[in-house]
């Protein structure tokens, strides 16, 4: 199931069937929907590379709307998240994570109404892991097969890719370390195959683009091709 669906279709798949009868409240989760990224763009916080915005959220419910919301809280907190996920990056905004977010009961609260807490908070740094091999997709060169030395232009600074292939993050693991927000831990990676170099998207939270086009599969690269990480641009040289 594609997450790039509408909001309407994924809430009418969660509706169907048992689900059915959970959404008799004046909440709906569209409207919980709107709301939140509402509270997202509320809570922008513009710095000189990017635009961050909060990716934590408290919704408060009134007891009826929980109570109806219970069956399915789980894939509905999912949907929410993915929803908001994909409106920071269609709006270039920078997540440090993916967002998160809780249901709790107000017992102040009526039937239909709500309140959202957003707040911009730091991923915690997991503990350094071993880097795994290039990602199956790509192929690595076939032996005796050399191919042109490739750089990444990291704000004027050349780093050298090597020869398996180099990560690019904002881990202390990465090859190409990058101390931005907006970078994830392990956002891209260049790999080699049998004819050049390839750019992936290792599951990032705020997307990679080349050349201002969105990376969802592996993509040749070639030289001169900017790359960007959230807001942050490198460019990548063959020489």
């Amino acid at each position: 199931m594609s997450v790039l669906r509408t909001l309407e279709t994924k809430i009418a798949d969660l509706v169907e069937g048992a689900f059915g009868r959970a959404f008799r409240s004046e909440i709906t989760p569209v409207e919980l929907a709107r709301r939140l990224v509402r509270e997202m763009d509320r809570h922008r916080q513009s710095s000189l590379a990017s635009t961050l915005v909060a990716n934590e959220y408290v919704v408060w419910l009134s007891p009826g709307d929980r109570r109806h919301f219970a069956p399915i809280e789980d894939s509905l907190i999912e949907e929410l998240a993915t929803h908001l996920l994909e409106h920071a990056r269609a709006e270039r905004l920078a997540l440090p994570s993916r967002p998160q977010i809780q249901l709790r009961t107000d017992e102040r609260l009526s039937l239909g109404e709500c309140g959202i807490e957003a707040q911009l908070v730091n991923s915690p740094a997991p503990p350094v892991a071993r880097r795994p091999a290039v990602a199956p997709s790509v192929e690595e060169p076939v032996s005796g097969e050399v191919l042109p030395r490739a750089y990444v232009d990291v704000g004027g600074r050349r780093v050298p890719v090597g020869p398996g292939g180099t990560v690019i993050g904002r881990s202390s693991d990465a090859d190409i370390v990058i101390s931005a927000h907006e970078v994830s831990r392990r956002h891209a990676q260049i790999a080699p195959d049998r004819d050049g170099w390839t750019l992936i998207d290792l599951d990032s939270t705020n997307g990679v683009r080349l050349n201002g086009r969105p990376v969802g599969v592996p993509t040749r690269l070639a030289d001169g091709d900017v790359i960007e990480l959230g807001a942050v641009e490198l460019i990548f040289e063959v020489h």
